[in-house]
């Protein structure tokens, strides 16, 4: 991985919980030198203690990048502390939930280059997809660089708009929640149909991981990879009739399910 700047003139982390360790785990396996990295956090973990990296130490004057991973109701307490890095010299690369690029321009200043991201929680495993979106200050490099730092913790898309945040935030943001659900449901559903319970979860979670997994891999969308399955008048299309019913069936549900959520972020930023 290409750090630029990040090797001569550091990278500080202010928070560095499950998220944040899982994307230093994935640049120090790609190269960065540790002690370029300087983390800020009030309870650092045992893994942390043993990675090379200055915590709670002195900070660089002129970092490349300030990572801010702090939780939302932490924010206010956080900011302060670093916001003598605003004004251009240093990138600010959000990935806090529920705070937009505003308030980082006021805390740091007029000037500042604020790429704001949503990632989700399979992030902390490295299989996360995370939305990035910059505010007028950021370059392509910026953008680019982000780009980079966050593909250490899965995919990365570019977003148009920041408003586009909050459907993100339905989807991909709240999704692993539903899929949670999902193989509950799987499961008790095997359950009701005569399996051992601890059986019936193992075939529901591997069933999602692998579809889901084969879904990422294959050539053929979704749709084709559904229609390859489904013999005609055969029990996978039995199911289906059930779940693709127009009205009560599972994709109605689903857009109801992201709309709600999706309003529901909106709501928390006004």
């Amino acid at each position: 991985m290409d750090f630029g700047d990040i090797s001569r003139r550091g990278l500080v982390m202010l928070g560095c919980g499950k998220m944040g360790s899982a994307m230093l785990a994935g640049w120090l396996a790609g190269g960065l030198d540790p002690r370029a990295v300087h983390v800020i956090d009030p309870h650092p973990s045992d893994w942390l203690r043993t990675t090379g990296v200055a915590i709670n130490a002195d900070l660089p004057t002129d970092p490349a990048v300030l990572m801010v991973a702090v939780k939302p109701q932490m924010m206010q307490d956080a900011l302060p502390r670093v916001a003598h890095f605003g004004g251009g010299g240093t990138l600010i690369l959000s990935v806090a939930a529920g705070t937009p690029i505003a308030a980082y321009e006021a805390a740091f200043g007029s000037g500042t280059r604020v790429i704001r991201s949503m990632p989700n929680t399979p992030a902390a495993i490295g299989k996360g997809i995370t939305a990035i979106i910059g505010n007028a200050a950021a370059t392509p490099a910026d953008l680019d660089l982000s780009d980079r730092l966050l593909s250490a913790i899965g995919q990365v898309v570019r977003l148009s708009d920041e408003d586009q945040i909050d459907a993100v935030t339905g989807l991909s943001g709240s999704g692993p929640a539903y899929v949670f659900y999902m193989i509950d449901a799987l499961a008790a559903a095997g359950v009701a149909q005569g399996l051992p319970p601890e059986m019936a979860m193992q075939l529901a979670k591997a069933t999602v991981a692998g579809a889901g997994a084969l879904a990422e891999q294959a050539e053929d969308t979704p749709e084709q990879l559904r229609i390859n399955v489904t013999s005609p008048n055969g029990t996978t299309q039995a199911g289906l009739a059930v779940l693709m019913e127009a009205r009560a069936g599972l994709s109605p549900l689903i857009t109801a399910t992201v709309a709600a959520a999706t309003a529901r972020s909106r709501e928390l930023k006004g």
